[in-house]
């Protein structure tokens, strides 16, 4: 904090806080600062905890610390006596009050993934999108929530999504774990359809009902085919444990966990074909893919590795966020090369036999481009049928219109050749 005026120099108000703070907010009477703190330095998917802090004392308060979520940016509400936020909570990104004083903790809008809000009185305005429509503004109030917007309602109408069910399963360890499913938007019953396996990234990160731009659940059911979604070991909004849970385990957890959920996911839902299935993901979700290619071959017919990760000792060398890999494996690749090697999909190239797409782009620091080419020429050498597509314009994410359009059409083409529409 500093005077406007530049009359004293800038005042660290949480250098007792090694780890990570930030989103500071204002309480109307400018007496408190709330802000979200991490606890662990160098964990970028610590637990956000909500903090007071008073400005005239230096004191600090945890506000709702039962409360076992990371929340985004708060809000101060007009009296100062709630906060509101956003947190991934089970498949949903909801919209919370907290309340200052109790840290009682409410949902003020359940459904979907709130992107943005504001409050004025007891009206609050949001924007929400879920996993069959894109974003559009809506107003809470007493009255219920009310769309305010139609964006695309044209390019929409004649358009059929698929109809999405999120499903729960045993997974590590007899835990809850998370899953959803998509039909296909030609869904009949009685007939069976090929499945695209999505995997996220983060790995600290949750597959949910939200309208995504890369990984869009829809852009595979809109060929016919059906989605299977897990949130395995280590992914958002059930809780820190069980995002810590993947934290030295890459390999372990959550494939066990994927390979129950797609099970359940069969068991569950008979319209699902099983023998006709691709796996699908980006970074942690691409490093999973290269995974299962020497560890899970008899699940899948193609795979689809995207800005993945091929050797994970060589990873921990080059990648930008050296700190991230020393977090998640315990150490340096030198000190401990064996947290590296115990789960290195490149130790198990002689095993690969599935057809693979690779993906990367020239301009990824977070995985080298080297990571991509390297799987691609280990899947020649191996004769396995493979294909590289390239982008030397595009980072760790494909985010030019026209790319992903040649993404999205490489891919399904990838997908109806190996599964079939």
């Amino acid at each position: 904090m500093a005077p406007v005026d530049g009359s004293a120099a800038p005042r660290n108000l949480t250098d007792a806080n090694d780890a990570f703070d930030n989103y500071p907010t204002f309480s109307n009477d400018g007496k408190t600062l709330y802000y979200l703190a991490m606890k662990r330095p160098g964990f970028e998917a610590d637990r956000l905890w909500i903090t007071a802090l008073d400005l005239a004392s230096g004191s600090t308060r945890e506000v709702a610390k039962d409360w076992d979520r990371s929340p985004g940016p708060l809000t101060v509400s007009a009296d100062g006596r709630t906060l509101y936020a956003t947190a991934d909570d089970w498949g949903q990104h909801p919209l919370f009050s907290i309340d200052v004083k109790t840290g009682k903790v409410d949902k003020v809008i359940a459904e979907g993934h709130v992107d943005a809000f504001s409050m004025a009185g007891k009206t609050t305005v949001a924007s929400i999108h879920t996993l069959t429509g894109p974003a559009q503004i809506y107003r809470i109030d007493r009255k219920g929530q009310t769309a305010l917007t139609s964006f695309n309602k044209d390019r929409l109408a004649d358009v059929r999504m698929g109809e999405p069910t999120f499903f729960t399963f045993k997974g590590w360890n007899d835990e809850t774990v998370q899953g959803y499913v998509v039909k296909p938007w030609n869904f009949e019953a009685g007939k069976k359809y090929p499945i695209a396996f999505l995997i996220h990234g983060g790995p600290q990160g949750a597959f949910g009902n939200d309208w995504h731009y890369r990984w869009n659940a829809q852009t595979y059911a809109g060929q016919g085919i059906a989605v299977i979604a897990i949130n395995f070991h280590g992914s958002t909004g059930y809780g820190q444990a069980f995002t810590d849970s993947i934290s030295g385990d890459w390999g372990g957890k959550p494939l066990e966990d994927l390979k129950k959920g797609k099970a359940a996911a069969l068991a569950q839902f008979d319209w699902l074909n099983g023998d006709k299935a691709c796996a699908l993901g980006g970074s942690y979700g691409g490093y999973m893919v290269n995974w299962i290619a020497g560890n899970w071959q008899d699940g899948f017919k193609c795979l689809v590795s995207h800005a993945s990760i091929f050797d994970s000792r060589f990873m921990g060398y080059s990648t930008e966020e050296l700190w991230f890999d020393e977090w998640e494996h315990h150490g340096t690749p030198y000190d401990v090369p064996q947290k590296y090697e115990q789960h290195n999909p490149v130790h198990f190239v002689k095993d690969w036999t599935l057809p693979t797409l690779v993906v990367h782009g020239a301009l990824d620091f977070r995985v080298p481009v080297e990571q991509g080419i390297s799987l691609f020429t280990a899947l020649q050498r191996r004769g396995i049928e493979s294909k590289f597509l390239y982008y030397p314009d595009e980072n760790h994410w494909i985010l030019k219109p026209q790319n992903s359009v040649q993404w999205h059409n490489e891919v399904n083409g990838w997908l109806n050749t190996y599964i079939g529409k």
